[in-house]
């Protein structure tokens, strides 16, 4: 079993997201709030990362199989919110800055110039990663009720020739099954599918993680009182500090155990978060 950390709050686990996800039970999380590794960012130094694939069908048919285990997992009126940005074709990547790496600058996983490696996109082409995720998500069962936009108001510049830059990412809703929990509350917080979000950074470990405002509002919308929360690739845990914060419970798992350090010692361990002894 790959249980890693356990508390009356929180449960962590270590390994290959599809492969912990098979261990767990059919229905046991509530919802799920995720953001996984970009196609071809960065090198996380771990071998069978996500992300590090040769080809975007290759990097697809990788979340697809995660995501068809944790369908199973997930209770049948559960919600997935799925975070994903896009990655340009032979630019090494797409400018934004790591969301993962501990303490020292990532590196490119490579860069990536054959037109065959890029689906056959010539190099500097927008590849649509998001939506090829989302596409085949749909084709696996998954209904996709809503493409939400997150706005990055204090987004990094960009020096890229010839294009703006780019300051927003894709979160996609989607359910399990059709009807689905949902928050009557939810759409108090305002109708629009534009969600405004500053990045933050965790001092001395990630650049730019996911905004914990951004990972409480799916929470808060997709989790029922008192629920679970599942985040397959945990990182710094960020989806585990909104479940918290909105008194649900949360299963974390992360292929590398630095990062599930480095959220024991900072979101998880915020001031507002008491947890019971360790497992």
């Amino acid at each position: 079993m790959s249980l890693y950390y356990q508390d009356g709050q929180t449960v962590l686990h270590h390994g290959d997201a599809a492969t912990v996800l098979a261990t767990l039970p059919d229905e046991s999380a509530d919802c799920i709030v995720t953001s996984p590794p970009y196609f071809g960012l960065r090198d996380y130094g771990v071998d069978g990362q996500i992300g590090a694939e040769t080809t975007p069908a290759e990097f697809v048919a990788a979340l697809v199989a995660v995501f068809r285990e944790a369908r199973r997992v997930l209770a049948n009126d559960g919600t997935l919110w799925l975070n994903l940005g896009d990655s340009y074709a032979g630019s090494g990547g797409n400018g934004q800055t790591n969301r993962r790496t501990q303490g020292k600058a990532p590196t490119n996983r490579r860069n990536r110039t054959g037109a065959s490696e890029n689906g056959g996109l010539p190099p500097r082409s927008l590849m649509g990663i998001p939506w090829q995720v989302a596409r085949a998500l749909q084709e696996d069962g998954w209904i996709l009720r809503q493409e939400i936009i997150w706005a990055k108001p204090n987004g990094l510049p960009s020096n890229a020739p010839g294009r703006f830059e780019s300051r927003h990412e894709h979160v996609f809703l989607f359910a399990k099954s059709w009807p689905y929990w949902f928050s009557p509350d939810a759409r108090k917080t305002g109708h629009s599918d534009v969600w405004s979000y500053p990045t933050e950074s965790l001092p001395g470990a990630h650049v730019a993680v996911m905004p914990p405002a951004l990972a409480e509002r799916c929470v808060s919308a997709g989790c029922k009182p008192n629920g679970i929360v599942l985040d397959p690739f945990s990182g710094s845990g960020t989806t585990g500090y909104a479940a918290a914060k909105r008194d649900r419970r949360y299963i974390g798992i992360d292929l590398n155990a630095e990062y599930l350090d480095l959220s024991l010692r900072t979101r998880l361990a915020q001031p507002a978060l008491t947890f019971g002894d360790t497992a």
